[in-house]
Formats: C-alpha cells, structure tokens, sequence
C-alpha cells in the first residue's frame, strides 16, 4: 500500500524501560489476581490470531475502533469515521493520546501499523486479511487519515476491530521476541506490561495516562492456569480473584457458593472437527483396519465427509459433555447475529446412514483415523473428541483419539499435520470473518485462509466471498454470505460442533462485563 505523508510534527520522547518496578500505592494499592484456561503465546498483537492473545493485547494496546460485550463497535484510538466515497473512509483521531513511553499517538502510528501487519515474519495465523484491501493511507494530518481501498469496503470499519496500533518510533524494527521479553509490549492501552512469563503469567501496572476508562486496578496479576480444575481450586482457596472458562463440573459448585458470583454469556466461538482437504493421495494419520495406508484420502470424498457429520451426535456433546453450556450448531453464528442461516440446522444423528454413505464412498469395512486436539484449550476439549472418537468408532471409522497441549498442538496444525483435529474459532459479529480466515482458499496476496488449517478450497466460496467484500447494501451483503457459508458447509469443508457460552467466575465482591468475544480483560473487571 502507498503512504501519502502531507507532514507530521513529530514529538520526542524519552523511551521507559519494559521491566519498570511494581510500585507499592500503600491503603489505596488495588491488586486484582486473575486466571486464565489458556497460554498466551506472543505479545506481539499482529503474529497470530488467537482469543488469548487478543485479550492480553486489548489490555496493552488499542484499537481504531473498538467493541462492546456485544461486539458492538465503539470509538477507540478514532473518534469518528465515514465513507466519504464508496472506496475511501476518513478517520478523525483521537488527540492527546500518547503511548506508554510518552510518545504522542498520530496518524503515522496507523499507517505504519498497517504496513506492518501482513509482513510480520513466521506468523502462524496472519492478521493481513484485514489491510489487504488497503491501497493508499493518505495523512491529511497529525489526526486524519484517509484510507483507500482497491474496491468498495464497506467491512473495512469492522476489519479495523481486529488490529492494535503500535507506535512508529517504537516498533518500526521490533521482533516478534522483543514483544514477548516486554522490552516492545508498549501501546496506548489502559495496562503496561511489567514482566512476562511465556506461558505462566504476565504482570501489568495501569496506565495513569490513559485516555479511556480508568481501570479500578493498579496492579494485575494475569496468570495461566490451564488445568480446568486447578483454575476453580485457585478461586476457592482465594488464590485467585477472578477466572475464565469455568470447567463444567464445577459449574454446579460454583454457582451454589456465596462467596462467589458468575458472568456468562452466549459466545461467537464455534467449536468444529478440521479435516485434511490438502493430500489428495494418503493422509498421515488414516490407514485400512491393517494399518496399511490407503493410497487416496478419503476425507476427499464427500460422502466419507457427511458420514463422519452425522455419526455425531451433538446433543449428546452439548448436554451430557459440556453440561448444558453449549448450543448444538451447523454454522458458525448464533441467531440474531449478522449472516447466520435461517433453517440451518446441525443433521440429526445417524449410524445406519453413516454405514451406508462410506460404503457407497468405498468403505463398506471403514477405515482407522486419529483424531487430534487440544487438552487445555477450550472447556472440555479432550473429553470432546474422546467421545467423537468413539461415535466414529461406532460407524466403523475405527478413531484413536490423541490430544495434546494447546501450544504444541496449534503449531502442528498450523503445519497441515492431521488428518482430522479438534479447534474453536471466535468470530467477528458477521460472516465474512470466518469465511475468509476459515473456508477460504489460503491465498497469503490476498490474506485468506489464514486459518484454513485443512486447506479447504471451493472456488465457489472463493467468488462469493470476494462479491461479498464489495457490496455496499447490508441485505444483499448478508444473503450473499450465508450463500457462501451454506456452499462449503453443505460440502462439508469442516464439521461443526458446537457455539460455546462463555463463563467467567469471581469473587462476589467483583462484578464483571460478559463478553459475546470471550476475551479476558482486566478493564472488564471492577469492585461490586
């Protein structure tokens, strides 16, 4: 993209070192100690997309525009934007905003972040999809910005909710690495970092400057804490103030304890089986019921694809697994959210029918798979494909069931290791967004397929999604969208599962702000 400077008034400022001390604030001192069920994998805001790194993110940087509890966008770092042409947007910034080491906040800081995102090294789920439509960032001045767009954009404000502006004197060579030692953690959030574990905890003192709502906490003790039910024993012991993803068992528990309170809310997070659309010939993890590999993949074929959709029984997962806090879905959007499809419902559970659509594939016999997935990364996700590997078992696709850690699982996946495998994804509050990151053909030119971990690829979602991009009426937009996602799910290009609830627990002294993106932020977090 071009960068059209018309000038900028650069102001000096001394840089703070990224270690400073926790500073003691005597009877008015306010610590808030949280836990949170998965690792924070980077700091650095645009390496890879994941809800635990955007919540540590929202508490350290900010946004052009930012959202609600409802996904709802509210100003952020811009004060104001408008369409002033179908393909040009003007954002008015937000003045007298500085970042954590005094450096003023300026139109520059955009445009340089915009540069930034799509070139970030190594990155395993690319946040590029979200300025690819950029063409031009024109700095009308030090808080105006006019951003050009190869085509109409009318998602282009919504697109500007998933990226964290960094400060261009700061990180014009920052790494990856520097973000993660603290040493470059620095933004304009409501948070500074002052130590970081990687997957332990990460310590934060607030930012007095803050331009937002002044945080209630002057301190934060923000720890990972994986185990499902170690998190519940840290909030009972009084070890911990505050906890995401309560484990379903002690849900119950939970609720019935008068010291506690709980905050929940239907979530935007799919959980869904990814499968291998990449290996046209053998995929890695399935043989015969030799153990011989079979020479062409059978997840290619789309009856094998909807047998092993409607071996499952969902309602079983939602109610008996997840203990009522999951509804059973065919799509990636709940009801009432932009895109969702009227009348979709997930298929009824059927064996018999399963049986016949692999033998009519060839696979009269079944054949052997191995299921991957996460055993800390979403509320029950082990025991989820333990027992979607025995519905499959059940069909004759006889399953064994291999889950791992969250940080070496990702990576795997990331690498089109599996042949099947377990993950989430949190949408945006529309449906281009998992489309473009999930169903569409990975194109790194156009960031799509960001997450296409399978490598699902129809050219029909492809030219849907593309005309969906451009047009500027939200009804024929939606209809649009729901067509493309209706076409790679009617394929099977991926085999959903659920939409979890979120559920936060706390002291009952704490009250907190459900949000429908399940992050865990401090700032959500205040004294009853």
């Amino acid at each position: 993209m071009a960068i059209n400077t018309r000038g900028r008034k650069l102001a000096a400022g001394a840089v703070m070192g990224a270690a400073m001390a926790l500073a003691a604030h005597g009877a008015q001192a306010q610590n808030l100690n949280m836990a949170v069920g998965a690792p924070v994998t980077s700091l650095d805001p645009h390496y890879h997309q994941l809800s635990p790194n955007n919540a540590a993110a929202g508490m350290i940087f900010d946004r052009l525009i930012n959202t609600d509890g409802d996904a709802r966008m509210q100003p952020g770092l811009a004060e104001s934007w408008r369409a002033i042409e179908p393909n040009v947007w003007e954002f008015r910034l937000r003045r007298g905003v500085t970042f954590h080491n005094g450096n003023p906040f300026t139109a520059e800081d955009v445009a340089f972040t915009f540069q930034r995102v799509p070139n970030v090294p190594n990155s395993p789920s690319s946040f590029a999809a979200f300025v690819r439509p950029i063409t031009n960032v024109e700095i009308v001045d030090s808080h105006t910005l006019r951003i050009t767009t190869q085509n109409p954009s009318p998602l282009l404000p919504q697109d500007m909710t998933n990226i964290f502006i960094l400060d261009r004197e700061t990180h014009e060579n920052a790494t990856t690495e520097q973000f993660n030692s603290g040493q470059a953690a620095i933004g304009t959030g409501p948070f500074r970092v002052v130590s970081h574990t990687m997957g332990d905890r990460i310590e934060f003192a607030r930012n007095d400057s803050y331009f937002g709502t002044r945080p209630a906490w002057a301190t934060v003790n923000y720890r990972m804490i994986t185990n499902g039910g170690a998190r519940t024993a840290a909030l009972l012991s009084g070890d911990v103030d505050f906890i995401d993803q309560v484990p379903t068992p002690d849900l119950a528990r939970v609720r019935a304890d008068r010291r506690l309170a709980v905050s929940e809310k239907v979530g935007l997070r799919l959980i869904f089986l990814g499968l291998d659309h990449l290996r046209e010939d053998a995929s890695p993890f399935i043989t015969d019921n030799n153990g011989q590999p079979i020479a062409r993949n059978p997840l290619r074929d789309l009856r094998v694809r909807q047998a092993l959709s409607i071996a499952i029984d969902r309602p079983a997962i939602a109610n008996r697994v997840m203990e009522g806090s999951a509804t059973p879905s065919a799509q990636f959007l709940p009801p009432g959210v932009f895109s969702h499809i009227p009348n979709y419902a997930p298929p009824a559970p059927d064996a018999a029918r399963a049986r016949a659509l692999l033998a009519e594939a060839g696979f009269p016999e079944g054949f052997r798979i191995t299921l991957h997935g996460p055993n800390n990364r979403y509320p029950n996700d082990g025991r989820i494909v333990q027992a979607v590997g025995q519905m499959w078992t059940r069909i004759g696709v006889r399953t064994t069931v291999e889950a791992q850690p969250w940080t070496t699982f990702v990576g795997r996946a990331g690498r089109q290791e599996f042949s099947a495998f377990l993950i989430g994804w949190g949408s945006n509050p529309e449906g281009s967004h998992p489309v473009r990151n999930i169903l569409a053909t990975a194109n790194r030119d156009r960031g799509w397929g960001a997450s296409n971990r399978g490598r699902y690829s129809n050219p029909e979602v492809d030219r849907r999604l593309e005309a969906a991009l451009v047009e500027i009426d939200d009804a024929r937009r939606e209809a649009i969208l729901q067509e493309a996602q209706r076409i790679a799910l009617d394929d099977v290009g991926i085999i959903p599962l659920h939409i979890q609830t979120n559920i936060w627990a706390m002291r009952n002294t704490l009250q907190h702000e459900a949000r429908a993106d399940e992050l865990t932020r401090a700032q959500d977090v205040r004294p009853r």
